[in-house]
C-alpha cells in the first residue's frame, strides 16, 4: 500500500526530544509507514549547530544550519526547537506552503495558537499539538474530539513534573524546599534557573491550552492567574498532613454559572488535595489531568509528563495523524473556539480554603476572628489550634512555664467561599491586633 506513497517530513530542532524523534523514524520506518499509509522520508534536520552533543547518534548528513529549503520543501514540519522565535516564523512559514505542523511548543501556543490555527485553516493544513501540554499522555486529542460531544465542567491537572517531583519529596520525607529543589537540579529535574517551573509559568501556558480545547474558546496567557510554589515550607507541609491533604501545583480550569453569567476561570497554583483523590496519589516527575465532564464523569489520564523518548512517542501519533490526513486529502481538523465565552478574574472563583495564622494566645482571640470572618462571608468548617515553644535563654518563667501569655497557630479550614471574599477578609485578619501574622492561604481543590 506504501510502496509509491511518500511523504517528506523535516525536523526543526535535536534536542532531547528532537533526537529521539528523528531515531524512531529512522529505526521504526517501516512500522511507521504501515501506519500512516506511506513512506515518512525524514529530509533534513535544522539545528543552529551542527557540531553540538546529541543524545542520540544519527546520519550526519541529515544536518542542516539553513532551515528554509526544509521547510518549504516538506508535507510535515515537525517543531522542537522551543521558543517563541523562530519557531513561530518557521511553522507560519510551513503553513502557509501547505505543509502540516506536529510542534511541543507550549510557549509558542500559549501566546500565537490563534495566529497558527487561522494560518492553517487559510490552507487547509493542520497543527498537531499533543506533546505540548503532558507528554506522553494523549489529552489534546481527548479534549479535542473525544469530548467535542460533551460539556467539560472542570479540569484539575498536575503538568509541571518539577513542582510535583519538589512537593512530593517535601511531603514524603518532611524535606525543606530549598534542599530538594538543590537535588532537582542536580538530578536534571529542574534547570538551573528555575523560575518557569516552580513560580508557574510553564504550568499557565499549558492551562491555557487545555482550557482552550475544553472550553471552546480562546484562553490567553495572560488572562491565567498564576502563583508558584517557593513560599511552600515543611510546616505548611505537615499542617496538609494533619489536615488529610496533600500539596500540589495544580492548573484549574473550571466553567462558573454563579449568576453573573457563564464564564471560565483558569488559574494555577498551590493547593491542598485530599489523600483519597486520584490526584494525590500522582508521585514523583509524574503528570495527571484530572477531567470532569457532564455525560462522561470523571476521567483521569495519567503518566510521564517529559522525557525524551516518552515525548517522542506523542510527537510521532501526532505525525502518523498528519501522514493520514494528507493520504485521504481533505482539509485539516480546525480549533473549535467559537464559544467564546468570557474569562473570569480569579476573584469569581468559589472553594474551599485553609489559613493558617499566627496569633496571641488569649481569651478572646477566636472570637474575634470568627467575626472577622463572618464579615467577609466567609464561614468556617475546622479550626486547630497549636501553642508556639518559645526558644528561651536559661530557665523559663513562671509566667512562661503555665503559658498565660503568647502564640498560637491557628489552622483554619473554611466552607466554600469566593476568592475576591477571602482575599478582603484575610488582608482584614492581617491588619488585626490580635493576628501576628498571616502564614499561609492554600485553596482546597478536588471536593
Amino acid at each position: 500500500m506504501t510502496e509509491n506513497r511518500r511523504l517528506r517530513v523535516a525536523l526543526l530542532g535535536a534536542g532531547s526530544v528532537g533526537s529521539q524523534v528523528a531515531a524512531l523514524l529512522l529505526q521504526h520506518s517501516a512500522e511507521l509507514a504501515d501506519r500512516a499509509g506511506a513512506e515518512l522520508e525524514l529530509v533534513g534536520i535544522a539545528v543552529r549547530d551542527l557540531d553540538a552533543p546529541r543524545d542520540t547518534e544519527l546520519p550526519r548528513e541529515l544536518f542542516t544550519t539553513d532551515a528554509e529549503p526544509l521547510i518549504v520543501g516538506s508535507d510535515i514540519v515537525i517543531e522542537l526547537m522551543g521558543g517563541i522565535e523562530p519557531a513561530r516564523t518557521a511553522l507560519l512559514q510551513a503553513l502557509n506552503a501547505g505543509a502540516d505542523v506536529v510542534t511541543g511548543n507550549k510557549a509558542l501556543l500559549a501566546t500565537h495558537g490563534p495566529e497558527l490555527f487561522e494560518a492553517a485553516d487559510q490552507v487547509g493544513a493542520s497543527v498537531h499539538y499533543e506533546a505540548a501540554v503532558a507528554g506522553a499522555i494523549p489529552i489534546i486529542r481527548p479534549l479535542r474530539d473525544s469530548l467535542a460531544g460533551d460539556r467539560v465542567r472542570r479540569i484539575l491537572a498536575i503538568v509541571n513534573g518539577t513542582t510535583n517531583y519538589i512537593l512530593d519529596r517535601m511531603d514524603s520525607e518532611g524535606a525543606e524546599y530549598a534542599d530538594v529543589l538543590a537535588d532537582a537540579q542536580r538530578l536534571g529535574y529542574a534547570e538551573a534557573d528555575p523560575t518557569a517551573d516552580v513560580e508557574g509559568f510553564d504550568a499557565a501556558q499549558k492551562a491555557a491550552i487545555l482550557a482552550s480545547l475544553a472550553f471552546h474558546t480562546t484562553v490567553p496567557l495572560e488572562a491565567v492567574h498564576r502563583e508558584g510554589i517557593s513560599s511552600i515550607d515543611a510546616q505548611m507541609m505537615d499542617a496538609a498532613r494533619t489536615a488529610g491533604y496533600v500539596i500540589k501545583l495544580l492548573a484549574v480550569c473550571e466553567r462558573l454559572d454563579d449568576g453573573d453569567g457563564e464564564a471560565i476561570s483558569v488559574r494555577v497554583h498551590p493547593a491542598l488535595v485530599r489523600r483519597d483523590h486520584p490526584l494525590a496519589s500522582v508521585r514523583g516527575a509524574n503528570n495527571a489531568v484530572f477531567v470532569q465532564a457532564e455525560a462522561a464523569g470523571d476521567l483521569m489520564f495519567y503518566g510521564a509528563g517529559a522525557g525524551g523518548i516518552q515525548t517522542a512517542s506523542a510527537v510521532l501519533g501526532d505525525v502518523v495523524s498528519a501522514a493520514r490526513r494528507h493520504i485521504a486529502g481533505g482539509v485539516g481538523v480546525g480549533e473549535s473556539t467559537r464559544a467564546n465565552l468570557p474569562i473570569a478574574p480569579v476573584g469569581r472563583a468559589v472553594t474551599r480554603y485553609q489559613i493558617t495564622l499566627e496569633v496571641d494566645d488569649r481569651p478572646g482571640v477566636l472570637a474575634t476572628i470568627a467575626g472577622i470572618l463572618a464579615d467577609g462571608r466567609v464561614s468556617i468548617a475546622t479550626v486547630e489550634q497549636s501553642i508556639i515553644a518559645e526558644e528561651l535563654d536559661g530557665e523559663p518563667t513562671a509566667e512562661q512555664t503555665t503559658g498565660a501569655e503568647g502564640r498560637a497557630r491557628l489552622v483554619i479550614g473554611t466552607h466554600k467561599a469566593q476568592e475576591q471574599d477571602l482575599a478582603e477578609t484575610v488582608d482584614r485578619l492581617g491588619a488585626s491586633d490580635v493576628v501576628e501574622r498571616v502564614v499561609s492561604v492554600l485553596r482546597v481543590e478536588g471536593n
